[in-house]
């Protein structure tokens, strides 16, 4: 063969390389990972986040405490199951009527106002837990001005089990080191931990629940406290409410400063010994959460913005997106 049929044949054999490598590029396909993000409903709902803000305004505007419950809400929906709205489901043995949640969750009305504003709007379009997502989001903003930008794509879970709320919800009876190893669990920081503990700078908490802060158990829970603060308290929750019952639902403000208001006064009370719970004065137990709290307590703008990424960064736990859930029609039902 002369010098020029080997060239061409050459030729040929890179073509035919180039060829293979160019369609096995074109035949991979990467994995199907749709994800949340800022902006999710700007087409298909472009009004969603306004709708549900204004109807957010209006109730904490009737009723502050609202704010906290609609935070709350949005904390213990993502600490189970993940951000799916398993939280909302109704149901006999649905995670609101686990024992941390029986009784006690609020802003359930809130969130049905928005949902039924949304599909008047964009039926099926804006999923239940997104709505606690922005429902959290906008409530931080109305008391406390911290805004931040929530993403979004969340899909409704189909499964809600009471026992697995004390399996993830951290208790209001344990040490520090239960909490940090509960947040832990989630792949959230101590620092997290502590910094969205701030959120108990508003709402209330029930005679049964800070007992234990009056009248401990155990030693881990004879935590130091104001002696004015805890006649106060023991005014509220004398022992015989409990003994008979009558007193476990009185309640008092988590917040002695700005019960009101979502800032880093929280942390000035625990500094003062007047957290309301265990789960509040044990973050001063420990040198290192002792540290953040003392930190919160003087850089309150700091604090702000590590709440806005903290809410962030539980807002993405274990979240359902693509083809995984649905869009409830009515957040108390799966479809």
């Amino acid at each position: 063969m002369d010098s020029k049929g080997i060239n061409l044949l050459a030729i040929a054999l890179f073509a035919c390389l180039i060829l293979s490598f160019s369609s096995s590029i074109h035949a991979y396909r990467p994995p199907y990972r749709p994800t949340i993000r800022v902006g999710y409903y700007r087409y298909s709902c472009p009004n969603a986040e306004y709708i549900i803000q204004n109807i957010v305004n209006k109730a904490v505007s009737r009723n502050p405490g609202i704010a906290a419950g609609l935070i709350r809400l949005h904390f213990h929906d993502c600490f189970v199951r993940g951000c799916d709205a398993s939280v909302l489901l109704d149901g006999p043995n649905s995670e609101k009527e686990g024992i941390p949640n029986k009784n006690s969750l609020r802003g359930f009305e809130v969130i049905d106002a928005a949902k039924a504003a949304l599909e008047a709007a964009c039926p099926g379009t804006v999923s239940c837990a997104d709505i606690l997502a922005f429902a959290a989001r906008d409530s931080s903003y109305k008391v406390g001005k911290i805004y931040y930008d929530v993403q979004a794509g969340r899909r409704d879970g189909r499964v809600s089990i009471d026992s697995e709320t004390l399996d993830n919800l951290p208790s209001p009876f344990v040490d520090v080191q239960e909490l940090i190893n509960s947040f832990a669990r989630k792949g959230m920081s101590v620092d997290e931990m502590v910094t969205l503990s701030g959120a108990h700078s508003i709402g209330i908490a029930h005679c049964a629940v800070f007992a234990n802060r009056l009248y401990p158990q155990n030693d881990q829970q004879n935590l130091p406290i104001d002696p004015e603060y805890a006649d106060f308290l023991k005014s509220i929750c004398p022992p015989k409410a409990l003994t008979n019952g009558t007193g476990a639902a009185n309640p008092t403000n988590f917040d002695v400063f700005t019960p009101n208001k979502l800032d880093n006064k929280y942390y000035l009370g625990l500094k003062s010994q007047k957290g309301l719970l265990v789960s509040d004065q044990t973050l001063m137990s420990h040198p290192i959460t002792a540290k953040l709290v003392n930190y919160n307590a003087r850089y309150g703008s700091i604090w702000t913005r590590k709440f806005a990424a903290a809410m962030v960064h539980m807002g993405t736990l274990d979240v359902l997106t693509g083809r995984n859930g649905e869009i409830r029609r009515n957040c108390h039902f799966v479809n």
